[in-house]
């Protein structure tokens, strides 16, 4: 029981640790989101991160290797769902939120924060959240679910290593919700709405208005 696993690598990497190590933890008292929002961690979720010693200056891509991480653990414990992946850093199942994920780093490391609801999901939430158990699948062990999840990012991780940013763009891409479809991208001090284009060669996201494409490095 700890405030978060993304504290606790940034307290390893303060004391030195480079990784590549994980930090995971049962019961977090102070789990945290992007934008400074609360991150909902009840018991039987997975709430884990890995940090890491960011090998590119490119390194905010590893969003999108840990959403298909947790795309490829979600598809391997509820194979009946539709999994999708949100843009920038959400995994959705069945249109319904199923996981998120949070950078964060400081002078030579970098802490990739995930969490998976297995069993159970926040209410009321803006977006609707969803489980694994909800959605009908037996919900794995947390542990159980972080063996699979390491295993899949290290599969992604050394393929952007080795070739770029492109595999990692065409397979998310490929799991893309929405793609196609009009969305909105709220950004800090303004809101766009368009056709969702796609995702440029950095990864930001093409919003398509009436035929203008406007690029989103930043936003939800």
């Amino acid at each position: 029981r700890i405030d978060s696993a993304n504290s606790e690598a940034r307290r390893l990497a303060e004391a030195g640790e480079r990784g590549p190590v994980w930090s995971t933890a049962l019961s977090q008292t102070a789990g945290r989101g992007r934008r400074g929002r609360v991150w909902d961690s009840a018991v039987g979720n997975l709430a884990a991160t890995l940090l890491v010693d960011p090998a590119r200056d490119s390194c905010a891509q590893l969003s999108f290797a840990a959403a298909l991480a947790v795309a490829d653990t979600a598809a391997h414990f509820a194979p009946r769902a539709a999994i999708t992946v949100k843009w920038p850093n959400d995994v959705l199942a069945d249109g319904r939120k199923l996981a998120g994920i949070l950078l964060e780093s400081g002078k030579g490391w970098l802490a990739v924060g995930i969490g998976i609801n297995l069993a159970a999901y926040p209410e009321g939430t803006e977006f609707p959240a969803t489980s694994l158990a909800a959605l009908g699948a037996a919900p794995p062990p947390p542990g159980e679910a972080l063996t699979l999840l390491a295993a899949r990012f290290a599969h992604w991780y050394d393929l952007w290593m080795e070739q770029g940013f492109e595999p990692l763009r065409a397979a998310w891409l490929a799991r893309a919700g929405g793609l196609g479809m009009p969305i909105r991208a709220r950004l800090p001090q303004a809101e766009h709405s368009g056709v969702f284009a796609g995702l440029d060669s950095d990864g930001a996201l093409l919003l398509n208005q009436q035929g203008t494409l406007r690029v989103i490095s930043a936003g939800e």
